[in-house]
């Protein structure tokens, strides 16, 4: 990941640990070759993924095809899953996106927007609009309407 990333990911994950417990966990992408198959490189990631997620937990994967969320509709989802208490789990797929496993493994599935954002990008947004999220939960005047 680019240190652009890497800072602004550290940063907001500071952040939300007054609020939640949370971390990043990366699992590497597959080796691409030229000749490769990508529903193969797909299927490769998301076996690594599914192997970090506990039965039991709750799953959000990160998909275009996924449900928009406002903000303040985030907010209301975290309460939610904070109420059930279990563990969470967001996720991003590769280059590719995710496996149809991954996707079959998710309760939920979230499109951040119908923009096309690079992999790092992505990152950052997540743990911003989950910082967002919480503060408006816990009135802290990070969110502005």
């Amino acid at each position: 990941m680019p240190k652009w990333c890497i800072l602004a990911c550290e940063d907001y994950l500071t952040r939300l640990q007054r609020f939640l417990k949370c971390s990043l966990l990366e699992v590497p992408t597959a080796t691409r070759h030229k000749a490769g198959v990508i529903e193969q490189y797909k299927e490769e990631e998301g076996r690594k993924i599914l192997q970090k997620i506990p039965a039991g937990d709750h799953v959000i994967a990160l998909d275009v095809q996924g449900r928009p969320w406002s903000t303040t509709r985030l907010s209301e989802e975290l309460a939610n899953w904070k109420l059930v208490g279990k563990n969470i789990h967001f996720v991003i797929g590769g280059p590719d996106g995710l496996s149809a496993e991954c996707l079959a493994r998710a309760n939920q599935r979230w499109s951040l927007s119908d923009l096309t954002f690079p992999h790092p990008l992505v990152r950052v947004i997540l743990l911003e609009q989950l910082y967002r999220a919480a503060s408006i939960l816990a009135n802290h005047p990070y969110h502005r309407e």
